[in-house]
């Protein structure tokens, strides 16, 4: 019988929504989340101070930062929905590589769209790695059979649509890391589906081989000469 997602607790994913929850409580402690110079000088994403004072830790630091407790309800509530689902079929460990990597992804885009308009932004939000774990469960839902976890590929790009419309519709919203942290996610997610595909496959033909070989031995071990 296969075992139901929620019946395993997801570490990583409750460590990442008790992290991120535990950062805006600080920056709310310590001062104002809401406050866009009081987000930079903490670690907000900004371009001049990432390109061209070297300051490309806050691609990373950016992705822990939230505006507000609405900008931090909304994306800890789409972590907590689909991030189990994605931890359980990947793994915790490819989960958290997926996650982090997605995010950067996305803080990477945006910062090349910035450069291109040459419009300036403090940008901060887990949504490109949010958005990174919906990839994953699209490339995953795509390469078996159409479905994850009770969610299917056309649930999935639903999903994806209407968030990527609601952002694009809003102002303020960084839709670029969006865009970047989806398209990450839907990339490692194909890459960590093969690679399970192929592990699967192998585990299969070996485990062919030792039935082969004890049944084998059975057989000789069956034949007495009096």
């Amino acid at each position: 019988m296969k075992q139901n997602f929620w019946t395993k607790i997801p570490i990583v994913t409750t460590v990442l929504v008790g992290f991120n929850i535990c950062v805006w409580i600080f920056l709310e402690a310590t001062g104002d989340s809401n406050d866009t110079l009081f987000m930079v000088e903490h670690g907000a994403s900004f371009l001049p101070y990432i390109v061209y004072e070297g300051e490309w830790w806050r691609l990373f630091t950016s992705m822990f930062f939230h505006f507000g407790s609405e900008h931090l309800c909304n994306n800890m509530l789409m972590l907590g929905l689909m991030g189990p689902r994605l931890e359980h079929v990947l793994g915790s460990v490819r989960f958290g590589i997926l996650y982090v990597l997605s995010g950067l992804s996305g803080s990477l885009l945006s910062l090349y769209q910035e450069m291109r308009a040459e419009e300036f932004a403090v940008s901060a939000g887990a949504s490109g790695a949010v958005f990174g774990v919906v990839g994953g469960l699209l490339a995953w839902a795509l390469l078996n059979k159409g479905k994850v976890e009770g969610l299917t590929t056309r649930g999935l790009l639903m999903m994806a649509a209407l968030s990527l419309y609601y952002g694009f519709s809003t102002a303020g919203v960084d839709n670029w890391g969006h865009i970047g942290g989806i398209l990450g996610g839907f990339l490692l997610g194909v890459i960590f589906a093969v690679f399970s595909k192929i592990i699967d496959f192998g585990k299969g033909k070996q485990y062919t081989k030792d039935v082969e070989s004890q049944t084998q031995n059975s057989l000789d071990g069956g034949n007495h000469e009096d």
